[in-house]
């Protein structure tokens, strides 16, 4: 057999689509949404402006956010069968799976669902980014045996403080909800990672965007993509303070276990994104002062695992702390990710319906050559 093809395992450096969407320059830690900055947007925008962007190409005007806001608003709710079922998902299931599927459940109430077009295409989309965070937050109260919180449907109340009322079933801090929109520009968008390009598979095949959505989610649920953070805060709390952190980082180089939240396959410089989520964290600690615990550790701890192993701290690392400290449940770090993702996710989708074609890649073959086939009798 001859070779006919260059191999590249788990593709990495192949060009795989053509986007305008996000530029990542991993040898110089820059993130670029649409030619914005990270840094521009996590200081200046909001978690709706940069949704805008990602879907359309450009900032929005006053008017043009304001309309964007009451249509998003206004598909803050999800059908009472998919609540109903959330309450008979087994206890103790993965929550990302069940998430996954409430999401495929979610499809079969959408009456656009097969309708292609790039014009209802853009309404589910905006459709999924409403309605995840809802199904989070109820799966949330359902679970812990609570009663389910109305959503608010005023275009003034973000995603975020939305979000956190209805999980907590009251409003919070200004600082908690800023927070939180801040973490949601961080993760909502990171080119062809392999949820991204799961769902763009799932698109090229001409399938719906509710398949592609799941085909995201059940990617992102893998322990190598979305569950770094979860596991970043494992970590800190076995920890359990700055005087344990040199002994962690020592065993664990010793037994050769993998330090979570460190180094990236993109990023050979510092993750851009862990610049803000570290000055938030920071910022958290200043304000609550039961966090700083957290804080201190992660400081000492990236200091550390940088002395040691000269690895740089990634876009999970200062998240886990972020998150814990605003009242997200460990467990569901992934689920936020995911949400936050979901802007990023659409904004794909709807790039790849406009200007499609079939991925369909070819493997190295690395098996026999052909034989002749032979008789049962003759083996």
């Amino acid at each position: 057999m001859t070779e006919q093809n260059v191999f590249s395992k788990g593709l990495e450096d192949v060009v795989a689509a053509e986007s305008s969407i996000c530029w990542i320059d991993g040898k110089n830690s820059k993130l670029l949404y649409r030619g914005y900055d990270i840094h521009d947007l996590a200081q200046n925008s909001n978690f709706e402006e940069t949704t805008y962007l990602l879907l359309f190409g450009e900032l929005p005007k006053a008017s043009e956010l304001e309309d964007f806001k009451k249509k998003l608003a206004a598909e803050r709710e999800i059908p009472r069968a998919v609540i109903d079922w959330l309450k008979l998902a087994p206890k103790g299931a993965n929550p990302m799976a069940v998430f996954r599927t409430a999401v495929s459940y979610l499809a079969l109430f959408d009456p656009e669902v097969e309708d292609n077009s790039i014009e209802a295409n853009g309404r589910k989309a905006l459709r999924l980014i409403a309605k995840l965070p809802l199904v989070v937050a109820c799966f949330e109260r359902i679970r812990k045996g609570q009663e389910v919180i109305a959503p608010k449907k005023e275009a003034s109340v973000s995603t975020a403080a939305n979000f956190l009322y209805m999980m907590k079933g009251k409003d919070v801090s200004a600082v908690e909800v800023r927070t939180l929109d801040q973490y949601f520009i961080l993760l909502t968008e990171h080119d062809l990672n392999a949820s991204t390009f799961a769902g763009r598979i799932t698109v090229s095949t001409l399938s719906d965007i509710y398949s592609a959505m799941v085909s995201a989610i059940a990617t992102l649920k893998g322990d190598l993509h979305g569950s770094a953070n979860t596991r970043t805060m494992e970590s800190l709390i076995a920890i359990g303070d700055v005087k344990n952190v040199e002994k962690f980082v020592d065993d664990a180089v010793q037994q050769k276990k993998k330090l979570m939240g460190f180094g990236h396959r993109i990023y050979k410089g510092p993750d851009p994104r862990a610049f803000d989520l570290k000055r938030m964290s920071k910022a958290l600690a200043d304000a609550f002062p039961g966090h700083a615990k957290w804080y201190a550790i992660s400081e000492k701890l990236e200091q550390v695992v940088w002395e040691k192993k000269k690895l740089n701290c990634n876009v999970d690392f200062y998240s886990a702390s972020v998150l814990y400290a605003i009242g997200i449940p460990v467990d569901l770090f992934t689920l936020m990710f995911a949400i936050s993702r979901t802007a990023g996710w659409t904004a794909h989708f709807l790039e790849q319906y406009r200007d499609n074609r079939l991925i369909r890649p070819v493997s190295q073959y690395t098996g026999e050559s052909q034989r002749p086939y032979l008789p049962i009798g003759k083996r």
